[in-house]
């Protein structure tokens, strides 16, 4: 993940937008989690929710990897 995202002429890390893209997907699977009522089943949800996101991120990731020369 060498190399920076040109935004309006202001160069952002790669990552960082690869975290805000993330952040955009996450949100409404937290929404549908809560709403059919899975976090019944999670023992601890702050633990739970990170290792979410973080999995959505390797994911993300992975992806960029793949479509990105």
């Amino acid at each position: 993940m060498i190399g920076d995202i040109d935004v309006g002429s202001v160069y952002l890390p790669t990552l960082l937008m690869l975290m805000l893209l993330t952040y955009l997907f996450y949100l409404p699977l937290q929404v549908l989690l809560t709403r059919i009522h899975f976090y019944r089943l999670v023992w601890h949800r702050a633990l739970f929710n990170v290792a979410l996101y973080a999995l959505l991120l390797g994911l993300v990731d992975a992806l960029y990897r793949h479509w990105m020369p």
